[in-house]
């Protein structure tokens, strides 16, 4: 027997082992035949999510995979629903009728028209217009019985929101999950769009829905809208809402027009408020509203409670009461100054009941006993609400740190509450128990109860009460017990607020009536949610972090809570549709109406085709941009006609001189017309509805007595510009299409017939890029061969002269065009007046003479001197001369040399030289330009900006005329030293020695800045040892003609330079010098940006090539900085000032320069411009950092040897009381305040300066100056940026006192530098006690002070505007108040 079982598992064994290897066989073989196989690359787009357009789902399938598992298989990759989306081609393919992909043919993907091998693009859209639903999580539909312990973590969160400032993911939890988000055919539920942070709207709107009380009393309210605005209405707005979210087949709709008839703009959606404050406002707002309605009193019947507010004399029962209602209970999570939070609702509410016995200072007037006795003050609920709203009350105000927090202390509730125990609650130990309430006759009243009988008619000293015991006791007795038996409530609703006391986010968990089940109502998105993840609202940690749990809190917590009381005589269902008012059936199938009209609306938006259209205008000649939007079944014929009316033609073109082209407006290239397809639709013509083209539109006109140009594909557009080597001119150009095989011979007949020039003798340069021009010299050439490309440009000369046999790039043609190329044209703005004592000061410009001779020789390029004609150079030369001697004479000499003809031509295309101008006309030898330029007042020093172009700085110069134009400076040179002569400065130095000297420290460290001129720039550099700039001998083309600009007055002047932009600024500023009249180092250059900001241009071996055309320049006079200088602004340290740190002046420093050489130059500027009469000795320059004093620079220091200076460097001016003290860098410099608790206050700061950081020796100094003894000194460090200020309430615990060190410069003060903050003070000396009324007082005192000086202000919450809701639609603007 064991032996036959033993063969039978042998022989099952192999068997089993068999058809597994027929099943791998098979499985081999299907595979091997579905590699051999064609396959298809499908690339799926998701339209239907704002957040998923971006991306792309890749399917690489079998050629022979039918459509529907096509569909399938989408559906499994994106987790939609199959059946509930389309797929559309994405590619541009087009079919008659454009219709989806069918998710239910078995037709193979080649058979639809898939391609294998190639890239196939298919979108995936709503069906129908309705979004697509996703797959359901089986979790989230399960019984809450039957989760297993993984599911006990899902939590309904915060979810992330496209376009929504109002969420973020730093309030998600990481031991939080989400159910999955289910479409409205899963829940049954609409979502509400948030409009930025609007949160809290949506959370109170969805529980006002979910309320059947509230939702069925809006319904029966009718709207008459002869009455009133239906936009401005908020009920009316509220039902149109309601009846969306019930019978809407949207995921989410949008509260606009709700927060519209609030009468908020675009800016309230942006402000976060509090849903409690929400919830106030909109009570209030439709109690307003509803006035003389049968809704007048609906808001008290549900929401309204009552309770009594009395204080109860212990001596004789005497009682004082009024009566209040109430819409929510605030309960206080925290008690005041505890630690310890109330651990649930129940023992908050008992709080809230608790009385308070009032003696000592606090005893009340007693009425009846004419004296202050003991009493018991409280609160006594005397009715509960239908709909009860318990607000926990977790934000709250930390006065230690003077911020708002929020308290995340768990707190539990419980999902049935019972508030029998807390209504008209007494003290048990009073025998006097007396209750009273209001019947409406009187809201306040007094009354009193003891052994004795009523006797509140009789005691004339008791004001009148409306008093309960009219009823027999055991009739009270038997009402209170009823009463007490039926306050049961259950929740229905809970309001999470997620985030801090700064901001945050809200979103609603809301039990249904209908079926018991609990939903997260998360703005748009609505999903299941279970018990458990209810009791995650209850805030607190998950596990015990001992006396920090607070802080370790989770910031997702309940805020408002609200229970429906449970009555089956009072508790509704939900209106269903059937059941509608004939008002609401009508408002619903208006909304039906409604959204089938925006549906075909977005079906028509997914069937227009964008794109963009351009036309040259044909009267004003400026090419003009718009969107055209046409439907994909238009024909061209329509567009043609739909693009004509977008235009604007209408009355300038007749429509029939139009059409439409392909057009490549990046290349400006016209791809291709389209003869004889006017009838094709729009959607074939353009490939189909993408989101965006690869190509534009060109509307094209024509004169009636034209004919339109064909344009075929394949063709390359030319624009051929005449060139004119006689008059130097390059006319506008002439459009020719060629094709890239065509030779340059065949190229130069068509330019031929199209312009009328000869082919033989023509000579074309094709600019392929920026300054790269090539001669087209090889005739069997084809064009493709020669770099052209889509749209061309080539430049076309056709003379007989002799510039034929000279090379191309010496010959004029070439000079022309590159000169061409790199002109740029600049407006010059001109200062008003320039420095000088003369009246009136008349500067000649000098020009060349002579005869024309050689064209070569003729070009701006000059190499030198021919004839008599004056270079350029000597024509400056001789002008710096004559500024030169300005100062001894009292009239300009007359000029005898030619001068450079003003051209009135201002066209950018016909650039005329200037020296051929003089030679062309025999009255040009004689000419002048006059420069007339009044003498400047010295006491009205415009104000200016001067800045570097690479860096913006916001500080102002006080003058934009610089003092070190007339001042005696150490840098200062004459107004133009074109000779490098030695000239004598007023403090006995030479500035050829000094510069000198300079240089050569200088150079042994080089360092360039961005503000400074560089060590290869400058007058020096840039020129040569004559004097003349090197770079103009190769690029001298300038020429400059007085213009008119509208922007600036009639007494400004200005100029329209024509400059070659390789030229370097030095070089620029040099050709300025005749026209600004001083020399170049005298004045500065400003480049004008946009809002007219002004940057000043610094770097002068820096080309002009950053610039373009139509710039404009602001020429200020000044001294503009020269090699190894620096800008440098001069603060005043006032270190005992509210504000430390004022703005004096700009100054310019320099390499090699002393501290007391720079010190020198600031004091006539200080006396001028900022009124300071210093001594040299009685004041210091220290290093700024920020808004911190450092480092004191000694006189005898040297700039960039001792002390770095850098670009926009800042420095510290302080005045001294007394003689410098710092004389060594091995001293030490600190600054210090005494502390004197007995009297609250602080001392001004002192500087003590000591030989070393030894403690000791600190104290000793403190000692001295205070007269403390040393053994009583206790010292602390200031923290943050000077002045270090601190609040007279927290500097005396707050501060690290008598740190244990021996020296200063070790941890844990690390004070090291000068100008450290130290505060001392006796430690014998007691700290003065407070009332706690001084305390407030100084409180108020020190938080204004703090403020005001700006310091300890780190945390800055947006300013938050008030909730208000406009019954008339819109808010009063009131300018005035904000």
């Amino acid at each position: 027997l064991k032996e036959a079982m033993s063969l039978y598992r042998e022989g099952m064994f192999w068997s089993c082992r068999q058809s597994i290897f027929d099943e791998m066989k098979k499985k081999f073989t299907q595979i091997e035949k579905a590699a051999d196989e064609p396959r298809v690359l499908c690339i799926i787009q998701d339209t239907t999510n704002s957040r998923t357009v971006s991306e792309r789902v890749t399917l690489n399938l079998p050629a022979s995979t039918s459509l529907k598992l096509l569909f399938k298989d989408v559906a499994v990759k994106v987790g939609y629903v199959n059946g509930t989306f389309d797929l559309v081609w994405g590619n541009g393919i087009y079919t008659s009728d454009a219709s989806p992909l069918d998710h239910t043919s078995d037709k193979s993907l080649i058979d639809a028209g898939f391609e294998s091998g190639k890239k196939n693009f298919l979108q995936l859209t709503d069906k129908n217009g309705e979004q697509p639903q996703l797959v359901s999580d089986e979790s989230g539909t399960a019984d809450s019985s039957g989760l297993d312990d993984s599911s006990q973590d899902r939590f309904i969160g915060p979810l992330q929101r496209e376009n929504t400032a109002g969420c973020s993911s730093d309030y998600t939890s990481q031991s939080y999950s989400y159910s999955s988000i289910l479409s409205k055919s899963e829940t049954g539920y609409v979502g509400l769009v948030n409009q930025a942070m609007t949160c809290y709207l949506n959370s109170l709107l969805q529980t006002l829905f979910m309320t059947p009380e509230f939702r069925n009393a809006l319904y029966n309210w009718e709207f008459e809208e002869s009455e009133e605005d239906p936009v401005t209405s908020i009920p009316y707005q509220l039902q149109r809402l309601f009846v969306l979210l019930q019978t809407s087949k949207k995921r989410a709709i949008e509260t606009t027009d709700v927060t519209r008839s609030f009468g908020w703009d675009s800016s309230e959606a942006w402000q976060q408020h509090d849903v409690q404050e929400l919830c106030r406002v909109m009570f209030d707002a439709l109690e307003q509203k509803w006035k003389q309605t049968e809704q007048a009193d609906l808001i008290n019947q549900l929401y309204q409670g009552k309770l009594k507010d009395y204080v109860r004399c212990l001596d004789c029962g005497y009682e004082s009461w009024r009566i209040d209602t109430y819409l929510d209970i605030p309960l206080v999570i925290r008690p005041y100054g505890s630690s310890q939070a109330f651990a649930s609702v129940e023992e908050a509410l008992q709080a809230f009941v608790q009385p308070e016995i009032l003696d000592g200072p606090n005893q009340y007037f007693c009425e009846r006993c004419k004296k202050k006795c003991d009493a018991r003050k409280g609160l006594r609920f005397l009715h509960f609400p239908y709909l009860l709203t318990l607000q926990l009350k977790r934000f709250d105000f930390d006065y230690t740190t003077m911020h708002r927090i929020k308290l995340n202390d768990r707190m539990t509730f419980p999902e049935e509450l019972d508030m029998s125990p807390f209504i008209d609650v007494e003290d048990e130990k009073s025998p006097q128990t007396e209750s009273c309430t209001d019947s409406g006759a009187e809201n306040e009243g007094s009354c009193h109860s003891d052994q004795m009988s009523n006797d509140f008619s009789t005691d004339d000293g008791v004001d009148e009460g409306i008093c309960l015991e009219n009823n027999s006791s055991a009739e009270r007795a038997l009402k209170t017990n009823s009463e007490k038996g039926s306050l049961i409530y259950e929740l229905f609703s809970v309001m999470v607020h997620s985030g801090s006391a700064a901001g945050g986010h809200y979103y609603a968990c809301i039990k249904s009536f209908s079926d018991g089940q609990w939903y997260s109502f998360n703005d748009q998105h609505v999903s299941r949610i279970t018990q458990e993840d209810i009791k995650k609202t209850y805030g607190g940690s998950t596990g015990s972090r001992g006396y920090y749990s607070s802080a370790f809190a989770s910031s997702t917590n309940a805020y408002m809570l609200i229970y429906r009381l449970k009555s089956p005589t009072r508790n509704a269902k939900y209106l269903e549709v059937n059941d509608f008012p004939e008002h609401i059936k009508r408002l619903v199938q208006k909304e039906k109406e409604y959204e089938e009209h925006e549906k075909r609306q977005r079906e028509i938006e997914r069937n227009t085709c964008k794109i963009k259209l351009f036309c040259m205008h044909p009267v004003k000649q400026v090419m003009m941009e718009n969107k055209l939007e046409v439907h994909k079944d238009k024909t061209l014929k329509d567009a043609v006609e739909i693009a004509y009316k977008l235009m604007d033609l209408e009355g300038l073109v007749p429509l029939e001189c139009c059409r439409l082209v392909k057009y490549d407006e990046f290349h400006d290239y016209l791809e291709r017309s389209y003869e004889g397809e006017e009838d094709t639709p729009m959607g074939l013509l353009l490939g189909g509805v993408k989101s965006s083209y690869m190509f534009d539109l060109l509307l094209e006109t024509r004169r009636p007595d034209q004919v339109f140009q064909s344009y075929k594909p394949g063709e390359v557009m030319v624009k051929v510009h005449i060139v004119d080597l006689k008059t130097e001119t390059i006319i506008p150009p002439v459009s020719v299409r060629a094709y890239l095989n065509q030779t340059v011979t065949e190229f130069k007949q068509l330019i031929s017939q199209a312009t009328c020039l000869p082919s033989e003798t023509m000579r074309i340069v094709l600019e392929r890029c920026y300054n790269d021009l090539r001669l087209l010299c090889v005739p069997n050439k084809t064009l493709k061969a020669e770099g052209f490309f889509r749209s061309n440009k080539v430049f076309v000369e056709s003379s007989d002269s002799k510039d034929h046999q000279v090379t191309f790039t010496d010959s004029h043609l070439w000079k022309l065009l590159d000169r061409h190329a790199n002109t740029i044209r600049l407006y010059v703005s001109l200062p008003e007046q320039s420095p000088g004592t003369q009246p009136n000061r008349i500067l000649c410009q000098k020009g060349g003479g002579g005869d024309m001779g050689n064209s070569d020789d003729n070009y701006e390029v000059v190499k030198g001197c021919s004839g008599s004609r004056k270079s350029v150079e000597a024509i400056l030369e001789e002008s710096t001369e004559k500024l030169k001697c300005l100062s001894l004479q009292q009239q300009q000499e007359g000029g005898h040399g030619d001068s450079m003809k003003s051209t009135e031509a201002s066209d950018f295309e016909n650039i005329e030289s200037p020296m051929n101008e003089a030679d062309s006309s025999a009255s040009a030898d004689n000419r002048e330009l006059e420069n007339r330029i009044q003498t400047s007042d010295p006491e009205n020093n415009f104000q200016s900006e001067e800045r570097s172009d690479s860096d913006v700085n916001n500080d102002r110069s006080t003058s934009s005329v610089d003092s070190d134009i007339l001042s005696s400076s150490h840098s200062s040179d004459t107004l133009c030293n074109a000779d490098n002569a030695q000239i004598s400065l007023a403090n006995g130095l030479e500035s050829h020695s000094i510069t000198c000297s300079r240089r050569s420290k200088a150079n042994e460290t080089k360092k360039e800045t961005w503000d400074t001129a560089e060590e290869d720039s400058g007058t020096d550099s840039e020129y040569d040892e004559n004097g003349k700039s090197r770079v103009d001998t190769q690029y001298i083309y300038f020429k400059a003609e007085p213009c008119v600009s509208e922007e600036n007055s009639g007494s400004q002047k200005c100029l329209l330079v024509s400059v070659d932009k390789r030229i370097t600024l030095a070089a620029f500023k040099q050709h300025l010098e005749p026209f600004v009249g001083v020399s170049s180092s005298q004045f500065k250059v400003f480049r004008v940006y946009a809002n007219n900001q002004e940057f000043e241009s610094v770097r002068l071996n820096e080309t002009l090539s950053s610039f373009s055309d139509e710039n404009k320049i602001t020429i200020r006079l000044g001294r503009a900085l020269k090699k190894g200088e620096y800008r440098v602004k001069v603060y005043q340290l006032l270190v005992n000032e509210h504000e430390p740190c004022k703005f004096l002046i700009d100054a310019v420093f320099a390499k090699g320069m002393t501290v007391r050489q720079s010190k020198e130059e600031l004091l006539p500027q200080l006396r001028e411009q900022c009124g300071l009469d210093l001594s040299i000795d009685r004041f210091r320059l220290r290093k700024k950092t920020w808004k911190n004093p450092g480092t004191v620079f000694l006189d005898y220091h040297v700039y960039e040897e001792d002390i770095n200076i850098s670009s926009n460097w800042e420095v510290f001016l302080e005045v001294l009381d007394e003689p410098e003290k710092m004389k060594s860098m091995s001293q030490l410099a600190v600054l210090t305040r005494r502390w004197r608790p007995s009297e609250m206050k602080l001392d001004a700061f002192q500087e003590v300066v000591s030989e070393s950081s030894s403690v000791d020796e600190l104290k000793e100094k403190l000692s001295e100056i205070s007269g403390i003894p040393v053994e009583n000194i206790e010292f602390a460090k200031g923290r943050g940026t000077f002045p270090c200020d601190i609040s007279v309430l927290e500097i005396h615990q707050d501060l690290d006192w008598n740190p244990k060190v021996s020296a200063l410069n070790v941890w844990p003060l690390y004070i090291c530098d000068d100008g450290a903050v130290i505060f001392y003070r006796d430690k014998t000396e007691e700290l003065m006690e407070l009332t706690e009324e001084q305390r407030n007082e100084l409180m108020k005192k020190e938080s204004s002070r703090l403020q005001k000086t700006g310091h300890r202000v780190t945390y800055s919450p947006r300013k938050e505007k008030a909730l208000k809701i406009y019954l008339d639609g819109a808010p009063n603007k009131d300018t005035s108040q904000d």
